[in-house]
């Protein structure tokens, strides 16, 4: 996987990656939306929607909302929106003179391409706008690691953001819950503020025509997600490649060198300096993160290799399916620039992250684990790979709401590692398409996630040690507004636990 597009990258120096951004006066006037008739497609309940339309008023932007839910449906997010009175409302449909009449389009994450209103602004050459091209717009910082992928991208997201602020006590996360939007960030931003942002493919949608271009772009990892959105696993994909496709020749790209998908992004013939994290060692020539064969985690950077710490010592402590997660982040640390003096002891402090296989309850031998962001097959797959034990005793929660994914690899892996009296099911459409793949019609299966903790704790305590393990392997929204406030009701209910 040789790299033959650029034999000179840029200057490394930790003080020069974080120059001004140059935002000029003559840019912020251009950019204004002082006046400017803004739609927002889609408030939602989720926050997202609050956050632009509350971040597009102060900005003086003459706003109009339209949701195909109706005022009362939307209630609880009306009332958390601030000057209602300038917003106009068109509430339980959409229409096109909404979509003809307004100067920019700003398009919620939860609206499909496949909108025939959106095509519509597309085809009127109407400004198409989300919340990542308004915040690459609008803040004054460009100093940007951005992340994407299918898996482990919150995870270093905020791993990044650890090691860059170790340098920085002023760099900002963003993008990568419901409690740290973009817009909120584009106010803490200032011409050398390091960023290091979380990227959906929903957001990167839309980001060729901002000229979105990060300083350091990574892809964690691609596997099947999101088809109910996507044509097909090739849409998903090159979707995500837009985060490098405005890069240029002072900018890094970072894949994953054993990842199905890199050769494709190859393929786009990045601008960008192309660096590798892999679980092995990596081909001489290639610069980039990897596992020696002594099992050290070694750094090879211009033309430079430098141990970092020892992954077996990490595997243990954060499990197997973290290690890419820690290759890809070391990395794009190093390339932005920090030295290894601030990279070595980071390491050694990284932070669990909220929903990620987090350890919510450790007592008298039973360790409960709430793994809510596992929101695909791969996910619970990588959990159990960790979780399932000889030594310990597990009880699998899992199931949620399918988005036409595949679930014989996560059924295969089940079936391999559990009985089906170590498993409960919370019902919905993914987990029916789950149960038909294993054959285990007559397994436990409930309604509601308080019935599937107690019915756990009931199994569990008549065989410690035990972890109880609530990797759903899909999403939510049969039950809960999203995989956040699934996670935060199943940490209420741990709070009960004695």
């Amino acid at each position: 996987m040789k790299n033959k597009f650029l034999k000179n990258g840029p200057r490394s120096r930790f003080s020069s990656n974080f120059a001004n951004a140059d935002f000029t006066k003559n840019q912020q006037l251009e950019n204004s939306l002082q006046g400017k008739k803004v739609l927002l497609i889609g408030l939602g309940l989720l926050g997202g929607g609050i956050n632009a339309a509350n971040w597009l008023i102060e900005q003086g932007a003459k706003l109009t909302i339209t949701d195909l839910k109706t005022n009362e449906q939307l209630a609880p997010s009306l009332g958390q929106l601030k000057n209602k009175s300038r917003i106009k409302f068109v509430l339980g449909e959409h229409r096109e003179k909404d979509f003809l009449d307004n100067e920019i389009v700003v398009v919620n994450p939860d609206v499909p391409l496949s909108s025939p209103f959106l095509k519509l602004a597309v085809k009127h050459k109407k400004q198409i706008e989300n919340e990542l091209t308004l915040f690459w717009k609008f803040s004054q910082s460009k100093n940007i690691i951005a992340v994407t992928g299918t898996r482990g991208k919150t995870t270093t997201t905020n791993w990044i953001g650890h090691f860059v602020k170790s340098a920085r006590k002023d760099t900002q996360v963003a993008g990568n819950s419901p409690q740290n939007p973009l817009l909120d960030a584009i106010s803490k931003s200032k011409p050398k503020t390091p960023f290091v942002l979380e990227v959906p493919s929903f957001l990167l949608e839309h980001s060729l025509n901002s000229g979105f271009a990060p300083k350091v772009a990574v892809i964690t990892n691609i596997s099947p997600d999101h088809l109910n959105r996507y044509r097909n696993l090739s849409h998903y994909a090159l979707t995500k490649a837009n985060i490098f496709k405005k890069q240029t020749a002072n900018d890094y790209l970072i894949l994953g060198c054993e990842d199905n998908w890199t050769k494709t992004f190859l393929k786009q013939k990045p601008k960008s300096k192309v660096l590798f994290f892999s679980t092995k060692q990596l081909p001489v020539g290639e610069e980039g993160c990897f596992v020696s064969k002594n099992r050290r985690i070694v750094i090879r950077f211009k033309g430079k290799e430098s141990v970092v710490c020892d992954s077996g010592i990490f595997v243990t402590s954060w499990g197997a399916h973290n290690l890419k997660n820690l290759l890809a982040t070391v990395l794009a640390a190093r390339v932005f620039g920090l030295p290894l003096n601030k990279i070595i002891p980071a390491t050694k402090t990284l932070p669990q992250i909220k929903f990620r296989e987090e350890l919510v309850y450790s007592r008298g031998g039973l360790e409960i684990y709430n793994d809510t962001a596992a929101t695909s097959p791969e996910a619970t797959i990588a959990a159990l790979e960790r979780f399932a034990k000889p030594a310990k005793n597990l009880i699998l929660i899992t199931g949620g709401t399918d988005r036409n994914l595949e679930f014989k690899k996560l059924a295969e892996t089940m079936k391999s590692k559990l009985n089906p009296k170590q498993v409960i099911f919370l019902n919905g459409s993914a987990t029916q398409k789950l149960k038909k793949e294993l054959g285990w019609e007559r397994a436990i299966t409930l309604e509601t996630l308080e019935e599937c903790l107690d019915n756990a704790l009931k199994m569990a305590r008549k065989s410690l040690p035990t972890v109880i393990l609530f990797s759903p392997g899909a999403k939510s929204f049969e039950k809960f507004k999203s995989e956040y406030d699934r996670g935060e009701q199943f940490n209420t209910l741990i709070k009960k636990v004695k």
